[in-house]
Parts: C-alpha cells; structure tokens; sequence
C-alpha cells in the first residue's frame, strides 16, 4: 500500500470514530493510534491534518486532537448581488463534466487526462525534489520563465528562446491569448466540434464564436475562408494535431492551407497543440514552425502528457503580439511559480522524460485499438471515422434518431460516465455524439467493461436506440 492510501484509509477510521464522539471529545492520541494501526507517525500526522483541513476535528498543542464544535451558520442575503453581476453568467458546466471524478464502481469513459497510473508520479516527484535542492528554486523568476526552459519549449517547436513566454497551463494560455487579440463582441473563428475550455474562455471573454466545419483532416479551408471573408474576424482557434475530441490531423498542405489563408485576412491563429506528446507516430510539424510572418501564436502545454497538476505551457507568439500577451501575464498573475518551472524543466531534461512518452505511445495504441473492437463487437450501430494515431479520445457518431443526453443519463446509471457530444459544438450539433476517452480507465478491463456497460445502456427503451442502428450511417469525423 502506497503512502498516499495509507493515510487516506487511517483518515477514513478516524472521522468514523470521530462520528461516534460528542463534540469536543478528545481521539487516541498519536502514540496510541501508531500502535493500534501499524503506521508511522508521519501517518498519522498527515491523516488527522486531513480531518482538520475538512473541520472534523481541532488540535491543540500538548493535548491532542478533539471533535470540532459545528460552527453556527450565518444567516446572510446575498439578493442584491443579483442586480449587480447582470446578466453575464460563466458557464462552466461542460468543463465541470469533464473534470468530475467518478464515484466508487464507475468506468470513467471520458477525462481530459492520463488516468493516475500512466502518469509518470515517481519521476515528477523526483524532478520535485531535485528541483526545490536548486539554491534559488525559491526566488522571483524572470517574468517571461526560466531561460532553460524557455529554450525547450523553442527547441520543441522550431522558434526561439525570445518567443517563448512560460504560463500557468494551456486553459490559462488560451485564456491569455484571446483576451490579448480580440475585444468583447469580436467574432473567434473555431473548428467545429471543438474543445469546450476553448468555448468557455472564449464566452468569458466576450467573443463571438462562429464555427468551422470539419473533415477527416481537420478545418475545410473552404469554408475557413468563406468565414474569414463574411465576419472579418482576426483570430482562428484551432487543433491540427490530434483534434479534440475528433482526433483529426492536419496533413502538412492543409497547414500551409490555413496559414495561408490567415496571412490573407491578416488574422492570427491561435495554435493549440496540446496532443503533439500523446501523438504514437511522429506528428507534422506545427504550424510556427512553419510561420514566417508571426501569425501563429502556439500553445504547447505539459498537463496532458504528465499529470493535471503540473500546470505549465509554452505560449509562442512573435512581434507586437508577443509583447501583450508578456504584458497580460504581469497583469493577471505576475509569473508561474519558479518551483514549478523547475520541476518541469528537470523532468523534460531527464531520461525518465522520453521512457515515460513510449510507454504512454505504447498504451495508447493498445487501449485505442481495445475500445475500437469493443464498439464493433457490442455496439455495431454507432460510426467511429478513422482511427486517431495517438490521443486520449475515440469521437462516436450515433445513430440520428437517438436521443444523446437519455444515453449519456442511462450510461452513468449502468455504471459508465462518458461525454455528450453536444458540449463540442459551438451551435446546434448536426446530430447525436459521444467523446469516449480510453486513457480514463485504470486498466484495459476495466475500459472492456465500460464499452459492455454503455452498450447494456444503448438497448435500454427510452434512448431511441432500437430501430435507429439502421439509420446510422458511416460518417466523417465533425462532419
């Protein structure tokens, strides 16, 4: 048993037998509890600084833990604040069903990251330690990042140390981006389906969001263009690496496609590239790579290939541009704390990085290739396009006639949490989806079991699955 569940399990007996104390009664004391159990004190410690940190129980030095007193509510009326926040509501609930944590005996079929045991937790914690020996790991760091790091993320992508601006994680770069280069009512070009953080952000800031259609290989320029013509927009936000939740890759003349149609409407084009690590053959290179007019302005994160906490990106941008987006840093946070950076810079820097992306490579063409089969065996009727080579997503078209959220309510019943396609259009949808992640489950039978699952709750009356599988025809992804 690892360090981790130790305490959580102590943590567990203790509130239980808090819950059978009055308030202010006093617990077994440390010693008492080391001997009882079979755990260190260190253990101890950690599992009564949980409870205190959720308010069951109270120290006090020299005496011990006791059960708290429940504080007296205090009546208030928040009313009047109706008034004055109006009506500009922050939607966050499709990023909120991304990011929910499964209850006990649920498949996670749907996160936007590694499941924990693919995350590489022994190396990150080892870079940690290393990275906080480091005599200035605690000073103020240069507004823009560490230099070493900086250089990383320019060799990673083809550009320079001096375009490189280190922050807080690709939602924060994102956010960062579209504030920087359009103002409130502006319209944002987006592919469609699209990531729904991106969608989010942008409604935060105030932008207007027209969406692109998609093929197999990413945004149909055509249409790109016809966009870019008919609202005059200066931004295009986009995924040409393993697209979420499509999976689509742009070829390398679609990329020159896109920029040069974003070099003729004088737009910029915000380049998400937050898959190029989840990629199992080698990816095209990204579009600032091939950008010689500073029209790209790229985000490379490090969140989805290692672990959610490790909240740094690379945000790259070239001339006036790169200097406002340095300018909204300051602004909104100063810097990414140096620590952080640090870690970042020892894990990439070290042998563990490059083990740790195979074996992750590895995992995803095994777990992609077990929820495939699984759709073909179980759920013959619904449409996947072609197989994505590499990311954490597999994107299902279900037949027309059926009823998307009904399947998504009934999957969570059976036991199977997975993402309504809904959350990924900008506008009405052009028919039923669902996003199923094969990276979210624990091991490759629990995700078998999670297809048996969400197929045991697709024949259930009521999701108008029955009599529609012959409606279901083969479709492109976003199409």
């Amino acid at each position: 048993m690892n360090d981790d569940s130790s305490i959580a399990r102590l943590a567990d007996t203790l509130r239980a037998h808090a819950a059978t104390l009055r308030p202010g009664d006093r617990l077994p004391s440390s010693r008492e509890v080391v001997h009882a159990h079979g755990v260190s004190p260190g253990t101890v410690s950690r599992a009564v600084a949980k409870l205190v940190a959720e308010g069951v129980v109270v120290t006090r030095p020299g005496a011990g833990a006791f059960v708290a007193i429940p504080a007296k509510p205090r009546e208030t009326d928040p009313s009047w604040q109706t008034v004055a926040l109006s009506d500009r509501v922050i939607d966050e609930a499709p990023l909120t069903s991304i990011l929910q944590q499964p209850a006990d005996g649920v498949i996670p079929l749907t996160g936007g990251y590694l499941n924990p045991v693919l995350r590489p937790t022994k190396e990150l914690s080892a870079a940690a330690i290393r990275a906080v020996k480091r005599p200035d790991a605690w000073s103020m760091p240069p507004r823009t990042g560490i230099p070493e790091l900086r250089t990383w993320f320019a060799s990673e992508t083809e550009t320079t140390q001096n375009d490189v601006l280190i922050v807080s994680g690709g939602q924060a770069a994102l956010t960062h981006a579209f504030r920087a280069l359009a103002a409130p009512g502006d319209p944002l070009l987006v592919e469609t389906p699209t990531y729904p953080g991106a969608l989010a952000t942008a409604r935060t800031a105030g932008l207007r969001i027209v969406p692109v259609p998609m093929d197999e290989e990413g945004v149909r320029t055509d249409h790109l263009a016809e966009a870019f013509a008919r609202t005059r927009a200066k931004v295009f936000y986009c995924q040409p690496t393993l697209q979420n939740p499509t999976g689509a890759t742009q070829s390398p003349e679609r990329r020159r496609q896109v920029l040069d149609i974003a070099r003729a409407a004088n737009a910029f084009v915000v380049e998400d590239d937050f898959a190029r690590y989840l990629a199992t053959t080698p990816p095209p290179a990204p579009l600032v790579a091939l950008d010689t007019h500073g029209t790209v302005v790229h985000v490379l994160s490090l969140s989805k290939i290692t672990a959610p906490s490790l909240r740094v990106a690379g945000l790259i941008a070239r001339g006036p541009a790169a200097a406002r987006l340095r300018a909204a840093q300051i602004v909104e946070s100063f810097f990414v704390a140096r620590p952080l950076q640090e870690t970042a810079l020892e894990f990439v820097s070290a042998p563990a990085w490059r083990r740790h992306r195979a074996e992750v490579a590895s995992e995803i063409d095994e777990r992609r290739h077990l929820l495939l089969e699984g759709l073909r065996r179980h759920l013959p009727e619904v449409r996947t396009g072609p197989a994505p080579k590499g990311g954490l997503h597999v994107w299902v078209r279900l037949p027309p006639a059926l009823d998307e959220s009904a399947l998504v309510e009934r999957a969570q019943r059976a036991g199977v949490l997975v993402s309504p396609g809904t959350i990924y259009h900008a506008a009405e949808p052009p028919g039923p989806w669902l996003r199923l992640t094969h990276t979210a489950a624990s091991h490759r039978a629990e995700l078998a079991e999670g297809v048996i699952r969400l197929a045991r709750a697709y024949g259930e009356p009521g999701t108008g699955a029955r009599g529609a599988s012959s409606a279901g025809r083969p479709g492109r992804p976003g199409s």
